[in-house]
């Protein structure tokens, strides 16, 4: 049978409902079945909220099963993640998938029947790295067992980017199969308007990693309005963080986010740590100017389209944040440079290379059987 020969008509996907994988996991789910691919999503950690539900559900075919699994990166997760593991194996012979898509890593240990691929989006052992400064403490090595033995199983790996992809190989490495394959998202439903003069940022204000507090630190010297959208409650201790001298939007659904990107200015990503940062293609796509931590990550992705500061030093970013209010002429140039680059990042490129490596997955197991025990 050759590779042209093959047709993926089915996939299993997972994802979680905490951060951004769930944008993700929608955004492919929808360019997948527009091709009339069917998707099986089975979603675990929070429950789903309304606003998800509902997207959820405009995607015509899509079967979403649910379940409130704690995910591998939880505290003491591994009797949920066990059970979830035969609740998933149920799901596949239910479903008859062609390919298991996960958006995690124990979990492809399982005794699959369909090839595995594995989608890294983020990892404790890396983000413990960025954010303390240390390696992970010995609480985490059952967890790295179980990430390292789910990358020695999974037939394909996928890092979102190149730079997320060499911290792979140095904590897990060797990792056979991997390849890069970036995020994308629909520029079609992304727009611009006149702009505001505002600064807008957003994520999980109570991940460490996002380092949003620091917007709470700069001096501000212009008066410019900061405004942050995100979840400031931590989901497991349900700590509820403040961020002074910004406003807090709380959780926006996905329609008030690019309204509020549309009349920003500026957007501001202060992260220690990221693997990609789909906010920063959104807010590209939206016609902001970009301020962003420099990472090597940023550096890969938007080179010379965005402004950079030390993430540690709160005056770097108030005097960038200055400077383009001073001298608005000097930085015209640069949301138009950053719009054309996030143009790159579509999802029909995503999908494309998605499927051509589902594609070659496939053939090769039509090939050569898998015989995982």
């Amino acid at each position: 049978m050759s590779l042209e020969d093959l047709h993926i008509k089915s996939i299993l996907m997972t994802a979680d409902t905490v951060g951004g994988v769930w944008t993700y996991s929608l955004d492919l789910c929808r360019a997948l079945t527009a091709r009339g691919i069917q998707v099986c999503l089975a979603t675990m950690g929070a429950p789903l909220s309304a606003d998800q539900q509902a997207e959820a559900s405009r995607i015509p075919g899509l079967n979403v099963q649910e379940r409130h699994f704690k995910l591998e990166w939880m505290d003491e997760p591994w009797a949920d993640v066990d059970l979830a593991g035969k609740w998933l194996l149920e799901l596949e012979q239910s479903v008859q998938p062609d390919l298991v898509h996960l958006n995690g890593y124990a979990l492809a240990a399982l005794n699959w029947h369909a090839p595995v691929l594995v989608v890294a989006h983020s990892c404790v052992l890396s983000w413990w790295k960025a954010v303390k400064g240390t390696a992970a403490p010995a609480n985490w090595n059952e967890y790295k067992r179980r990430v390292k033995q789910g990358f020695a199983s999974a037939d394909a790996v996928v890092s979102i980017s190149h730079a997320y992809a060499e911290e792979l190989q140095d904590l897990y490495g060797p990792i056979r199969n991997l390849s890069v394959i970036y995020n994308g998202r629909p520029a079609g439903t992304f727009f611009s308007r006149e702009k505001k003069r505002q600064v807008f940022a957003m994520g999980r204000i109570w991940d460490e990693a996002k380092n949003l507090g620091v917007l709470g630190q700069v001096a501000n010297p212009t008066h410019i309005p900061i405004r942050i959208a995100g979840n400031n409650r931590h989901p497991e201790t349900g700590e509820v963080l403040q961020i002074p001298n910004v406003e807090l939007l709380g959780t926006l659904s996905p329609e008030q986010v690019k309204e509020e990107l549309a009349d920003a200015m500026i957007y501001v990503l202060p992260a220690i740590y990221e693997p990609f940062g789909l906010s920063v293609l959104e807010a590209a796509l939206s016609g902001c100017l970009l301020i962003l931590s420099d990472l090597p990550v940023f550096r890969e992705l938007w080179g010379d389209t965005a402004l950079y500061f030390n993430p540690a030093e709160p005056k770097q970013l108030c005097d960038l944040i200055s400077k383009v209010q001073q001298e608005p002429e000097n930085y015209t140039e640069l949301p138009l440079k950053a719009k054309t680059r996030a143009e790159v990042f579509s999802l029909e490129t995503m999908t494309d290379n998605y499927l051509n490596l589902y594609q070659s997955m496939v053939a090769a197991h039509v090939a050569s059987p898998s015989t995982k025990q």
